[in-house]
């Protein structure tokens, strides 16, 4: 084991690997930093510039891009207020706010050390319980998966905002988007009442751009005087520093664990991944709090929680794959691409034969970590920027990145149309005081709940199943717990507003 273990640090810290590894990193982070640029988008691109390297070479610089590109997506989440990858969605509740409020500089630093701590944690459980939790995992069958998801959607009921029946109105109206085009089970199209347009679906990040990115840059030039006279997104502090936040991270040790944890359990679920992760730490965490009142409002800790979660995936979604060889997510399965390229076989034999790559890669996960941590901390004034630049000239500047992002996932001008019409719809939605976090939830977790519901029914009939089943039902009693108090705190909160007014 110890020889494996400096084998693997042997390779890692070489020149060239380092220095390919930091090319990851900031190839990562940038990319996610552009609304429609996913994380999977990046690891496509890098998979064959890999092909000439050594095995935990290449592997190592697609972690790389892996682990800077779920903390990218914090940038434009906090200066923006626009999700850059659908991980970040739970990021835009509090930072962006806090950003608003004049500390940009504090809530990027908070989502940067809250997702290095989160990756280093997520890598920790991956080497000491990667084989057990897999065996798990896999063990679940579509009545657990179905509900989980489940659980996951009531969610909703925590970001309903200040009308109940607005909330779940557009969770509602997610959930309906989500069924748009072809049947995930029998591929046949549906509820496209016959426009063409309509055919392939609605894609997701079209939806999350339109709904998000539209919407908010639309009501960001509502006011035409302050666009005349330069005024910025955000309002930059006057001085910030990184270290203080860090300590400011590291006195919320619950939240931070408990959030890692999560994205650590939802990473090793096959399907799940950090878009889920995210919304549900951020859930956790605002039912722990003793200020839940704060957050949607700049809250550190909903800031923290987010992003702990979705980086904790990174690690999460290897348990999986390094344990049994099956891939938890899209990246993991290009990852795993990788490896049979090289003549690698993945499967419970991995780490027997290959303990030297095994390890190199927690290895890798690490320093990779510390190299985004890096890249992050060294280039955050120039990141920062950003909120000093006029609403005149960043509105049209993102809406050319979210066109390209669009039309770059599918290469179909049918999308770009899906973007306006979205977006528009997105920006009604908001000027009617309807909470956009729940449709995304259920534009997100709608297929997936689909899917394993018909899977489950197909296997067996019996519905009783989804009770009868112990893991599915703790999940299921989960949910009605999660929902009552949700909407007792909901009430509570509203009598409180009531008697105060």
């Amino acid at each position: 084991m110890l020889d494996a273990f400096l084998l693997g640090a042997d390779q890692i810290f070489s020149a060239s690997t380092l220095l390919y590894m930091l090319i990851g990193s900031v190839a990562g982070i940038i990319a996610a930093a552009i609304p429609g640029f996913t994380v999977t988008m990046a690891i496509v691109l890098t998979l064959p510039l890999t092909f000439a390297m050594a095995p935990l070479q290449g592997i190592a610089v697609m972690l790389s891009v892996y682990v800077g590109g779920y903390s990218g997506g914090l940038i434009s989440a906090a200066l923006l207020g626009i999700p850059g990858t659908p991980s970040a969605v739970a990021t835009t509740f509090d930072a962006f706010p806090m950003a608003r409020k004049g500390e940009p500089g504090r809530a990027l630093s908070l989502g940067v050390w809250a997702s290095f701590f989160g990756t280093v944690i997520s890598t920790m459980v991956l080497v000491v319980a990667a084989p057990p939790l897999a065996i798990f995992a896999v063990k679940l069958g579509p009545w657990e998966y179905f509900s989980l998801i489940v659980f996951a959607l009531t969610i909703v009921a925590s970001l309903v905002g200040h009308s109940l029946v607005r909330g779940l109105m557009a969770g509602a109206i997610g959930l309906a988007i989500s069924t748009v085009g072809v049947d995930p089970i029998m591929g046949r199209p549906r509820f496209d009442f016959g426009v063409e347009m309509l055919e392939p679906g609605l894609p997701f990040l079209v939806v999350l751009i339109g709904i998000f990115a539209i919407s908010q840059l639309a009501s960001e030039v509502e006011d035409a005087p302050s666009v005349r006279s330069g005024k910025s997104l955000a309002t930059q502090e006057i001085d910030f520093k990184t270290w203080e936040v860090m300590r400011e991270v590291l006195m919320r040790p619950v939240n931070l664990v408990r959030s890692s944890i999560v994205g650590v359990l939802v990473g090793a679920l096959p399907g799940a991944g950090g878009s889920i992760a995210n919304l549900l730490a951020y859930d956790q965490a605002r039912r722990a709090s003793k200020t839940p009142e704060e957050f949607g409002k700049g809250s550190p800790e909903g800031v923290v929680a987010s992003e702990a979660g979705n980086s904790a995936t990174a690690g999460g979604g290897l348990i999986p794959l390094i344990a049994l060889g099956i891939p938890g997510s899209a990246v993991d399965a290009i990852l795993m691409a990788s490896l049979m390229v090289h003549g690698i076989s993945v499967g419970p034999r991995l780490i027997m034969d290959n303990a030297d790559l095994v390890y190199g890669m927690f290895i890798a996960m690490v320093v990779a970590s510390a190299m985004m941590l890096l890249v992050c901390v060294l280039s955050m004034r120039f990141f920062l920027r950003v909120a000093e630049i006029p609403k005149w000239l960043i509105v049209p500047t993102v809406i050319v990145c979210c066109v390209v992002g669009s039309f770059a996932l599918n290469n179909r001008m049918s999308d770009l149309y899906l973007l306006g019409f979205i977006g528009l719809a997105g920006y009604a939605l908001r000027a009617l005081d309807y909470p956009l976090a729940p449709l995304v939830l259920g534009v997100i977790l709608g297929p997936i709940a689909e899917t394993n519901m018909r899977r489950a029914l197909m296997t067996d009939a019996d519905w009783t199943l989804f009770l009868t089943r112990p893991v599915s039902l703790i999940f299921l009693v989960a949910a009605i717990g999660s929902i009552g108090w949700a909407a007792h705190k909901y009430f509570r909160s509203r009598q409180n507003t009531e008697k105060s007014a």
